[in-house]
């Protein structure tokens, strides 16, 4: 034991508010090199301790700013130097375009390289030895019971007194840790052929079993059930229905469709004006569903009276006007037949509208072609 150099002397106690009043008690007795252990974290201790700041605050500091510093100054000098674009009447130099960019990065760098500050730099990665690794003590403040360990490092360090301290306090299992060869010996050599050997074979496995994963394994049944499915893809040929076919059927000449609503008079305006008649009767509710829809649908170009004053400002041609002599002599049916089949720029409203909706279209049209065009009979 003679020849042994001494780490620090650990005491143990059995609760939470043992190791808090232990921890109190060594701070204000002018120790400073010493540690707290515990199964888990005890809301207090670093208050007890009277810790400061931790120093990987400044790591992340550094970092961030540089981050932040280096995207910005990339982006500033890519596109506005070296090869400067105008996106969207931007300045060459958009700063709040950089934004995002600088943040993204400045996070980044902060949190990965604050992790390889800890983990290089205070924790001496690749040294994994600790004088306190196997030893008792630890064995027992990693299962139920709670530790401190006053330093060696300490100026107020002194074996005897140390030991005598802890047990006014109250420690038990008082035990003095040494140093093994191993920690002794060790220095600093990030670049160890067995780390770096190790560092790599770690990359190449992650990677391989990242692009077998992603690029092999969800291929493979049965996790290709997305990718292949028993279906047809629009306007895709079709070896089921034979060579030159394709997945989109037209349906046989003559057939209609279970539940359709077939219009009869496709391509037929004369006749739909002859034959349909408005099932709907001007009620104050139709009225009010036909302005309603005609609102929607009809007035961004017919305007919302029908005289063709668009609201499209000229992004589209103005149609002609709902009151010409023309059109308020159709019958209900030509109308109706216009709103179903469309008619030179206008398209089609099927899809939008049910027959129902177009009928009270119609009526409301009605209602405005009579407001527009009043005999002095309307005003009794």
């Amino acid at each position: 034991m003679e020849n042994k150099i001494i780490y620090g002397v650990t005491g143990i106690f059995d609760t939470p508010d043992e190791i808090i009043s232990a921890a109190k008690q060594v701070k204000s007795s002018g120790f400073e090199r010493f540690d707290v252990h515990s199964p888990y974290p005890i809301h207090g201790m670093p208050k007890a301790m009277r810790l400061g700041a931790s120093p990987l605050g400044y790591f992340a500091l550094v970092f961030g700013l540089t981050g932040a510093f280096a995207a910005f100054a990339l982006m500033t000098y890519l596109m506005g130097y070296d090869y400067p674009l105008i996106i969207s009447g931007k300045p060459f130099i958009p700063i709040p375009a950089f934004i995002p960019v600088t943040f993204e990065v400045t996070v980044l760098l902060a949190s990965v390289g604050t992790v390889l500050a800890m983990l290089f730099l205070l924790f001496k990665l690749p040294n994994n030895s600790h004088p306190l690794h196997d030893t008792d003590y630890m064995k027992k403040v990693s299962s139920n019971k709670f530790g401190v360990c006053i330093e060696a490092k300490d100026e107020k360090f002194n074996e005897a007194e140390v030991i005598e301290f802890l047990k006014s306090i109250g420690a038990k299992d008082i035990e003095v840790i040494y140093y093994d060869n191993e920690a002794l010996n060790f220095k600093v050599n990030i670049f160890e052929w067995m780390f770096v050997a190790f560092l790599v074979v770690s990359a190449l496995v992650v990677s391989g079993a990242t692009y077998i994963v992603l690029n092999k394994l969800m291929f493979a049944p049965p996790f290709n059930w997305m990718m292949e499915q028993h279906r047809l893809d629009a306007q895709v040929e079709s070896k089921f229905f034979g060579k030159g076919n394709f997945s989109m059927r037209v349906a046989p000449a003559g057939t209609v469709s279970r539940n359709s609503n077939q219009f009869k008079f496709s391509g037929q305006p004369e006749l739909a004006d002859a034959k349909l008649i408005n099932p709907l009767i001007p009620t104050e509710e139709n009225l009010r569903k036909g302005m309603k829809k005609y609102d929607i649908y009809c007035s961004p170009c017919h305007g919302y009276y029908g005289i063709g004053d668009a609201r499209l400002n000229g992004q589209f041609p103005n149609p002609p006007s709902l009151h010409s002599e023309k059109v308020r002599n159709w019958g209900d049916g030509h109308i109706f037949y216009v709103i179903t089949e469309g008619q030179n720029s206008m398209p089609s409203y099927s899809s939008q509208l049910t027959n129902e909706e177009k009928w009270a279209i119609v009526l409301y049209v009605r209602a405005l072609q009579r407001a527009m065009n009043a005999k002095e009979e309307d005003v009794k």
